[in-house]
């Protein structure tokens, strides 16, 4: 009975994703696993992963419609689920997030559960339920695990307690100076958020992990990211997204220091470029141009180490 209702679920995809899928011939072939995989509620595994966090990543749009990626931290259990369509979220607002203005009372979000330590990772996308400045509901629209490719496993820990906030101030620019650039540069993992509005007139926001060796995100000489594709799980939650909307939110981690290099602008997708084989093992090629930075020194009281030998 389970197999013949998942099968006869309605498709996740939307008219983005399936373009994705077709241009690599896999559309047929991803129909059973999206209406299998992707489910409207948490798995119990799930709803068991997200309570042993120390932090979240999160999209979210601001009401100029652009697209913010972040992370935010607190201490494990800040994230509970009372019912399998239900997370609850602790966290206070923060008004020196950028993404923080799109987590009202109504508004859409995404949201990662990535545990850099054993390389697990889930993904949800719901509604927000907010009624407290402290706290809010997210109602379940899509909930599905991720496998663990290219995720580079560090331990963490906190260096302060995660209700005090860093009495350094965000530092906003239009463009990239040589501390984002280092950042971007040396890099071998940063989280990127997207959306889509659907037919039904609902939005849908998307949340996910790159990672690659340190140096696989590329910055042109007019400040515009080339970010290789590598080969997934076919979903292309992130570029079908792009495809219907071209607008992108990438956050990057000091894991050292705790700064966050939060960005919101444009993206175009190469689907047969040339340039493809300057990558190693990338599939196709994405390009970023920044239209909004905020560099925010010390945000996360979190910092990571690599394994030993590393």
């Amino acid at each position: 009975m389970l197999e013949q209702t998942r099968q006869d679920a309605t498709s996740p995809w939307h008219a983005g994703e399936l373009a994705m899928q077709r241009s690599v011939g896999v559309a047929e072939r991803m129909d059973g696993p999206g209406r299998n995989f992707v489910r409207k509620a948490m798995p119990e595994q799930h709803r068991a992963f997200f309570p042993m966090l120390p932090f979240v990543v999160l999209g979210a749009v601001d009401a100029k419609g652009d697209v913010w990626a972040t992370v935010r931290a607190e201490r494990p259990g800040f994230m509970a689920s009372p019912e399998p369509e239900i997370l609850d979220v602790h966290l206070p607002r923060d008004a020196a997030d950028p993404a923080d203005a799109g987590m009202e009372d109504g508004d859409a979000i995404a949201m990662l559960g990535i545990q850099l330590e054993t390389r697990r990772r889930n993904r949800l996308n719901g509604v927000i339920r907010r009624t407290d400045p402290g706290a809010f509901q997210v109602h379940v629209g899509q909930s599905f695990g991720n496998c663990p490719q290219y995720i580079q496993l560090r331990s963490s820990a906190f260096i302060r307690d995660p209700d005090v906030p860093t009495a350094m101030l965000p530092l906003h620019s239009g463009q990239l100076d040589d501390r984002a650039l280092g950042m971007i540069e040396g890099a071998d993992t940063f989280f990127v958020a997207s959306y889509v509005d659907r037919e039904n007139g609902e939005r849908q926001v998307d949340v996910s992990h790159r990672g690659g060796n340190v140096g696989f995100v590329r910055v042109g000489a007019d400040g515009v990211l080339t970010v290789p594709d590598f080969p997934g799980n076919r979903f292309f939650n992130t570029l079908g997204n792009f495809l219907v909307n071209p607008k992108a939110g990438l956050v990057f981690i000091d894991f050292e220091t705790g700064d966050m290099l939060q960005m919101t602008g444009k993206v175009e997708v190469l689907l047969d470029s040339p340039e493809v084989a300057n990558f190693q093992r990338a599939e196709r090629l994405w390009r970023f141009t920044p239209e909004e930075i905020v560099l925010r020194p010390d945000a996360l009281p979190l910092r990571w180490s690599l394994p030993p030998g590393l």
